[in-house]
């Protein structure tokens, strides 16, 4: 039998175990927006330094402004093997409304359903199950010949309260975390049989725009008409960022914006994703974005300007006849490919510059800004894990980009210069940051044996 082989018959023959270890970090009261609950956060943190060290990690729990950080390092059997960084968070989310779980969230147990076993608890999808199929994974190589790769092992506690204190973490220990790689299962799959990996991280835009006018609010009788209405100008730059075909009309807006590659776009069009039950679950029923692209395009790898919020003028109950002095909205781009999110703040600080009339001015305030993220396509981390998990769930691997940001990736990129390899076995039901969340029984057991193929790809 090959290394490999020996792993995967481990991890199948301790099964109970693996889940009994689950349990025991389920337990922990580990929310780390609370502060009441610090202590129970160190705990978490302390049970996987144990758990790391019995594996023959040098493991430890680091102090921070908030909760302890994780960091446990060993080296492969072999000399000239890849360094990866793993990362996750032990910490999880409020458990309210109590009265909504079925059972209490800190008691974990498995159930039975018409679509298999589920391990509900918080925390069991979110991320402590994901992130212990990563450590049973090297579990089963430590009992079988040792780790195929270099492995630092990253668990944060503040993931689901801002990282707050990870940016100076990573800043103070860069070349100790420095890595080839950096593993991330915290992500989904695309249905309960197959597996996913995420290349594609959208970047994100955020800008507030003030436009004034009158010094003061203004009767509209007496001044409606001759007075300029600041709504009405704002309300004329939002309907000018689209034509009438969705496309966004900032100069040099889709300068950066790759076109997908003719088989990654023939794999997106093969999966049959339903928009119109996609729209339909929100009531919607006609597609709003660019026209040329379908639904899935949009999402995952296209840019968008959106409005997220607007105010101006009265907004109480009743009417009142008034002309305000200001208006504001709030705007949110995500990008995509090479776009750069403060050229694109800056152009389109510009049209609304020149979109104003005299009478009127504008402030612009900035609510942060990040660039798209992105592994190749054909890179060969991920050709390897392709190859891997295709291996382990008898069909290919959908590689696809996610609609949203993830901030921690786009940190861990800037810092230590690292791509990160997405790939997670969530399902989109599994209720995370919900009452009862859950996560499939088979999601954590054959998530392990997909680490241990990935594992080993990576060290071939």
């Amino acid at each position: 039998m090959s290394q490999l082989d020996k792993v995967l018959e481990t991890l199948d023959s301790d099964r109970q175990g693996a889940l009994d270890r689950l349990f025991e970090l389920l337990r922990f009261k580990s929310i780390s927006t609370d502060p009441a609950y610090a202590p129970d956060c160190a705990r978490a943190a302390d049970w996987l330094v144990a758990q790391l060290q019995g594996l023959g990690f040098q493991a430890s729990s680091r102090p921070t402004a908030g909760h302890p950080i994780v960091v446990a390092k060993a080296k492969a059997a072999r000399a000239d093997a890849p360094h990866v960084l793993i990362y996750g968070h032990y910490d999880v989310q409020p458990v309210d409304p109590l009265e909504l779980w079925t059972s209490d969230p800190f008691d974990p147990r498995v159930v039975e359903t018409e679509t298999g076993r589920q391990i509900v608890a918080r925390g069991a999808a979110d991320d402590k199950g994901q992130l212990m199929t990563l450590v049973e994974a090297c579990r089963a190589f430590r009992a079988n010949g040792g780790l195929p790769c270099d492995v630092t092992f990253l668990f944060e506690g503040e993931e689901e309260s801002g990282s707050t204190s990870l940016p100076d973490f990573l800043a103070a220990n860069a070349k100790e975390l420095k890595a080839g790689l950096m593993l991330v299962c915290d992500t989904n799959m695309w249905d309960r049989e197959t597996p996913l990996i995420t290349c594609m991280l959208r970047g994100l835009a955020l800008e507030e725009v003030v436009i004034r006018g009158a010094s003061r609010d203004l009767h509209s009788g007496m001044f409606g008409g001759p007075a300029v209405n600041p709504i009405h100008v704002l309300a004329k730059i939002i309907a000018g960022l689209h034509d009438e075909t969705g496309r966004i009309t900032l100069p040099g807006f889709y300068d950066n914006v790759p076109e997908l590659p003719e088989e990654i776009e023939a794999q997106w069009a093969a999966l049959k994703f339903d928009a119109k039950a996609f729209l339909g679950d929100v009531g919607l029923s006609i597609p709003a974005g660019e026209a040329q692209y379908s639904v899935l395009e949009q999402i995952w790898a296209r840019p968008t300007c959106d409005v997220n919020g607007i105010v101006g003028g009265y907004i109480g109950a009743g009417s009142k006849t008034v002309l305000p002095a200001q208006a504001s909205a709030k705007f949110s781009f995500r990008l995509v490919g090479k776009q750069n999110p403060q050229a694109i703040l800056e152009t389109f600080r510009d049209y609304v510059r020149e979109s104003l009339p005299a009478d009127c001015e504008a402030e612009f305030l900035s609510h942060g800004a990040s660039p798209a993220l992105s592994l190749p396509f054909r890179s060969e981390a991920i050709l390897r894990a392709s190859r891997a998990l295709e291996a382990e769930w008898g069909r290919p691997a959908v590689l696809a980009a996610s609609g949203g940001s993830i901030p921690i990736v786009g940190l861990f990129k800037r810092e230590l210069k690292m791509d990160t390899l997405m790939v997670g076995f969530g399902l989109d039901d599994d209720r995370i940051h919900s009452p009862n969340e859950k996560y499939e029984l088979s999601s954590f057991q054959k998530g392990a044996r997909s680490w241990a193929r990935i594992l080993s790809a990576l060290a071939a």
